[in-house]
């Protein structure tokens, strides 16, 4: 067993979530580790600062997670905390997930002044997200909505809701639990009805690849079946090619050695969406979620967003 540090430094992105979450890491690391000194490091990143645009126009997740990258490689963080669904995809080359938290609601909820469900807005009422997985699922049951761009933290959505930039906007339950604003919700979302991003609800905590003393550390905040389900839907992201330029959703769930998983593919104008399920043991989900993904690319074809 490696030797263990008596300091670290976490890095973080600087909206009040983001802080929360890491607070919330802090705590978790010093009640198991008595005696450590936990500092935290708020690190810039782009995805906050450029807010007139969608992800999907300046470089996607990596807005949110680059920053912190080079924070952990330069020495400048032992470890960085994420929202999972903020996550590339495919990890920058030394960076290794370490932990993930036990999971908090994967769902979406709707806010609006104007309607008490997403489904009363009225004909032509603005919809304000800049996710183009909720703007596609949307869209497909409301083509009539106009959906503008809505970006920001929790707290600056709700005020452009006030100004009536938007009639309604989106927003995911976790961060609205986790900084005890549930209260705000118009309405929650069935997956059924709006199936959320991969991982979301789901903070992780990112090392250096061969900080084997930093893995030891975190080992005890790790939530195994919180772990297995994120892994599973990243599966399914990594055949999908996911990005913030492509519309996915998917969600899985274990029940005792056994687990589900969905996932869809939509066009960002809502008129096509394509949905995959698959279920059976815990011991193949990659294999199973996988092979649902790959059959899901063939069915989309080469031209399915043209």
């Amino acid at each position: 067993m490696p030797q263990l540090p008596d300091r670290i430094t976490l890095g973080t992105r600087g909206s009040p979530l983001a802080m929360l979450q890491t607070h919330e890491v802090r705590n978790k690391l010093t009640a198991a580790h008595p005696g450590l000194t936990v500092e935290i490091v708020e690190i810039s990143v782009a995805g906050d600062r450029i807010q007139d645009r969608a992800l999907a126009e300046v470089g996607g997740k990596g807005l949110f997670t680059k920053e912190l990258d080079k924070a952990i490689l330069d020495g400048r963080c032992d470890a960085a905390v994420h929202s999972m669904k903020d996550v590339e995809t495919w990890l920058a080359d030394g960076i290794s997930l370490t932990c993930v938290l036990e999971r908090e609601d994967v769902r979406d909820v709707f806010l609006s002044p104007k309607a008490a469900t997403l489904m009363e807005l009225p004909e032509g009422a603005r919809l304000g997200t800049s996710s183009l997985r909720r703007k596609a699922q949307i869209l497909a049951k409301r083509p009539d909505l106009e959906v503008v761009l809505f970006r920001g933290n929790v707290q600056t959505r709700l005020r452009k809701l006030d100004e009536g930039v938007a009639d309604g906007t989106l927003l995911a339950l976790a961060g609205l639990n986790r900084l005890d604003m549930a209260h705000v919700a118009t309405e929650v979302l069935s997956p059924d009805f709006l199936l959320p991003a991969v991982a979301q609800g789901a903070i992780g905590v990112t090392v250096g690849a061969a900080r084997d003393d930093l893995a030891t550390l975190f080992a005890p905040l790790n939530h195994p079946e919180s772990e297995s389900r994120v892994l599973m839907e990243r599966a399914f992201l990594d055949v999908m090619d996911g990005t913030c330029h492509t519309p996915i959703a998917g969600l899985s769930e274990i029940h005792g050695d056994r687990f589900a998983f969905r996932g869809l593919v939509a066009r960002e104008d809502g008129t096509r969406v394509l949905e995959t399920a698959c279920d059976g043991p815990l011991d193949q989900a990659e294999t199973l979620v996988r092979g649902v993904a790959q059959a899901l690319k063939q069915e989309m074809g080469d031209r399915f967003f043209d």
